[in-house]
């Protein structure tokens, strides 16, 4: 059997083209673990792999369902299961990119055993503003706010309708099994602060220039409530599309909101087991690909052993 390999890191560090390069070297195929990548028409926002790279390496969980359509982490992990499967039928590598922790843990590990959703609950919630929502989750767990951050509106609301439901935190609910459920081989990718912000703040720019504003435009077509809306890029594309600021203004608050999203990817993996830290501002990504054949040599040799 052929494990796993999970590719993370925070945004902007350069994980899908160092994945596209680890695919070619390996024989492998990509499954997307970005909780935005899988919505229709979020090209430019979530900045997707071209069709040509996904014509030469298949891209699995990428533009799965419509904005305006309605796709859960459980989702997520019967897709993922899905795509694992069919990529060890072909006998190559899966190889798991993203930067999704949520998503990533419970691929690995399985759903948190939650109550089932209420849709009164949800309704309600609803009609809250994601500030106040935010607030609400601090006061009943502190930890998972600050995990999340104080704009994941769709994971505020699950957090407090656990809480309304069941009288405590979503912390408190363990995940379906300690073991992993795969084999995986893990690398959390990251750069130097000031590499990682100056790759960020160029990326905004390109963003804007190859049509992230006409992207928010079509979402606000559908519903000011989507999800898809809550990606990084949109909302705050949608304060300049409604007036409520320059551009200029919409482009740093963008580039100060992934700093910080940044930041919680890196507080987010520091709680994860099983996963090599690399600096690709102090390591290359060949040398990265050299040392993940030796972990697969290792790998396999461990599994012939047994």
């Amino acid at each position: 059997m052929k494990p796993l390999i999970v590719i993370t890191g925070p945004t902007a560090t350069g994980k899908t083209d160092f994945s596209i390069k680890l695919a070619r070297e390996i024989g492998g195929e990509v499954i997307s673990a970005d909780s935005m990548q899988v919505y229709k028409g979020l090209d430019v926002g979530t900045d997707k792999v071209s069709k040509e790279i996904r014509d030469e390496i298949p891209h699995y969980l990428i533009d799965v369902v419509e904005p305006n359509e309605k796709f859960s982490v459980a989702d997520f992990v019967k897709e993922a299961d899905r795509a694992v499967r069919e990529i060890w039928e072909k006998g190559k590598y899966p190889i798991v990119v993203g930067g999704t922790g949520f998503y990533i843990r419970a691929l690995l590990y399985g759903l948190p055993k939650t109550p089932p959703s209420r849709e009164e609950i949800r309704k309600e919630l609803s009609e809250i503003e994601t500030e106040k929502l935010y607030e609400e989750v601090k006061k009943v767990s502190p930890e998972y706010a600050e995990k999340v951050g104080k704009r994941d509106r769709k994971r505020l609301m699950r957090a407090l309708e656990v809480y309304r439901i069941t009288g405590k935190p979503i912390t408190a609910f363990k995940l379906e099994q300690e073991k992993p459920r795969y084999p995986f081989l893990g690398y959390f990718l990251y750069r130097d602060r000031r590499e990682l912000y100056k790759r960020i703040e160029d990326r905004v720019e390109s963003q804007v220039k190859r049509g992230l504003i006409e992207e928010a435009k079509k979402l606000l077509s559908y519903d000011e409530k989507l999800t898809a809306l809550q990606a990084l890029g949109y909302k705050e594309m949608k304060g300049y599309l409604q007036g409520k600021m320059e551009l200029k203004e919409a482009k740093e608050l963008l580039k100060r909101r992934t700093k910080e999203f940044a930041k919680r990817q890196f507080t987010w993996f520091k709680r994860e087991k099983g996963f090599k830290w690399i600096n690709l501002s102090k390591v290359s990504q060949d040398e990265l690909i050299k040392l993940i054949k030796e972990d697969l040599k290792r790998f396999n040799q461990h599994i012939l052993k047994k």
